[in-house]
């Protein structure tokens, strides 16, 4: 059974396909689509990773001593 890459892992992949694809000396048009293609992938794993830990955190709010659970929304500085 294979293991689940970690985020940080799939991104340090998804950064040294783009650095190869950003190279003057680029590879063939063949393999840049091959790279690309494997990227997308990478990214929508990276994207499930993020989905699934923003569905974990959760804040529990005492209200009038019961136990509540309120998804987790971080507000930018301009109340946005």
């Amino acid at each position: 059974m294979k293991k689940e890459e970690s985020f940080e892992e799939l991104l340090a992949k998804l950064e040294g396909i783009t650095a190869q694809l950003e190279k003057e000396e680029n590879t063939s048009l063949e393999e840049s689509m091959k790279l690309f293609e494997e990227g997308i992938e990478i990214s929508k794993k990276c994207n499930q990773q993020i989905e699934k830990a923003e569905k974990k955190i959760m804040l529990l709010v005492q209200e009038n001593d019961e136990i509540k659970e309120e998804n987790f929304i971080q507000e930018d500085e301009d109340g946005e």
